[in-house]
């Protein structure tokens, strides 16, 4: 009986481990071989990287804006950050994080974009507000 040698990949268990997979199935897809081995790679990659998302996102409960704030928090990020990414004013960030604005579907975008995250966690129904937007 012959050892397989040492193992390649492993579950999933961190931040950092994660991206580094994120990285190596990027690589691996870029590389256009038709070898099997190379399919069975990039399944497994897949299948390690969704089995972290599904348990990492338990922001599935939190609304739009938490889950903005906890992926800033998660990679030191401030509001003027955003800014820079987004590409709008520090008004509108400013509005969008203390709940005045909701989130247009060009942010969505770009949010999902930065943060590798589905649109569909940007894109749900959360509330906004409506006492700051009209102070009695």
């Amino acid at each position: 009986i012959t050892s397989m040698g040492t193992i390649k990949y492993k579950i999933i268990k961190s931040a950092g481990q994660y991206n580094d997979y994120c990285k190596e199935l990027e690589d691996l897809i870029f590389e256009n071989s038709s070898d099997q081995d190379k399919a069975d790679e990039i399944e497994l990659i897949t299948y390690l990287i969704e089995k972290w998302d599904s348990e990492q996102n338990s922001f599935i409960d939190s609304d739009p804006i938490q889950l903005l704030k906890g992926l800033m928090t998660e990679q030191n990020l401030k509001a003027k950050d955003l800014v820079e990414i987004l590409g709008v004013s520090k008004g509108l960030v400013s509005d969008i994080i203390n709940y005045k604005k909701g989130l247009s579907k060009d942010i969505i975008r770009s949010l999902s974009s930065f943060f590798k995250v589905s649109q569909e966690a940007f894109n749900r129904p959360y509330k906004l507000d409506v006492k700051r937007l009209h102070p009695v």
